[in-house]
């Protein structure tokens, strides 16, 4: 009898064992699936800096360009140091947006942005003027030769681009990042749409104007329009298969940026004296600033996409 109960203790006693590891195991299992969650904080924090460094790009682009082609014009306008400065300082703001681990606005970044914004449009309407008041008004040549639209444009997108930034990474966590009253991703696809489109209709007057004489001057009036389509119809709901060409569609034109400036470098070499004659060449050749713009906005686009996913 004293036998048969020993037995059942000893039953027992493996049981409680068996039923504590167990509960290692679950508590194991709970802590690295929980180390592998990130926070709703965190991920905004991701997608503002990745924002921070569209802007970052757009703002570097528009510096050197607008520094090449003012200093052509030979700074005749003191207005015209203005986008040299207020680049400057979005470059700086936005730098320090990616560097900075804080998931919160920054009152100082967000006026620079501000700031940014409205001196990208004000120059986008002195560049209109300039286009109007020459003989002719608006014509294919006026349009072809005085000041590109473009580049003032593409600080005031610099701007709303750094503006979103600090509009999502201060989110708080368990919330969805609104910008002007609607989620930020349904937004930003449909701004950094219209931004490509922008872009593709300048690179296309420009590129007719050199007569399209290479072939892969073709490519940035091809992918990038095809890239803002997608991106466009991700707006709706959209299922995985467009969420995943759209990002990829995005990836090529984010390439495609740092190549254009690739190929415009090579388009300096062939003028007449190459880089030999740069003083020159680097003046009136194809601006080599210019196609990282599409970079900057095709990295915010899949910044959008991430928010897309989250709503």
């Amino acid at each position: 009898m004293s036998l048969a109960v020993r037995k059942v203790e000893d039953t027992s006693g493996l049981d409680a064992l068996i039923s504590d590891l167990g509960t290692l195991e679950t508590l194991a299992r709970l802590a690295v699936s929980t180390s592998t969650i990130r926070l709703p904080d965190s991920d905004f924090l991701d997608i503002g800096r990745q924002l921070n460094g569209a802007a970052a790009i757009l703002s570097l682009s528009v510096l050197c360009d607008s520094a090449l082609e003012h200093y052509r014009g030979s700074f005749h306008n003191r207005v015209m140091y203005t986008p040299l400065v207020v680049s400057a300082l979005t470059l700086g703001a936005s730098l320090s947006g990616i560097a900075s681990p804080k998931a919160k606005r920054h009152p100082v970044r967000d006026s620079v942005y501000a700031t940014a914004g409205l001196i990208g449009l004000a120059g986008l309407g002195f560049h209109a003027y300039n286009v109007l008041k020459r003989p002719g008004g608006l014509s294919w040549l006026n349009l072809f030769y005085s000041a590109p639209v473009g580049a003032p444009a593409a600080l005031a997108l610099a701007g709303a681009l750094g503006r979103c930034a600090e509009i999502v990474r201060g989110t708080s966590p368990g919330e969805i990042a609104k910008i002007m009253q609607r989620p930020a991703g349904k937004f930003l696809s449909a701004f950094c749409t219209i931004g490509i489109w922008g872009t593709v209709a300048e690179a296309a007057l420009l590129h007719f104007r050199g007569s399209f004489q290479n072939p892969a001057m073709y490519l940035p009036v091809s992918i990038p329009p095809a890239a803002g389509l997608l991106l466009v119809q991700c707006v709706g709901r959209a299922p995985a298969l467009q969420l995943r060409l759209a990002r990829w569609a995005l990836r090529l034109t984010a390439i495609l940026g740092f190549a254009g400036s690739g190929f415009h470098v090579y388009g300096v070499s062939r003028a007449m004296g190459g880089w030999r004659n740069w003083t020159q060449n680097l003046l009136n050749g194809p601006p080599i600033p210019a196609p990282p713009s599409f970079t900057g906005l095709a990295l915010a686009g899949l910044a959008a996409l991430r928010l897309r996913e989250k709503e």
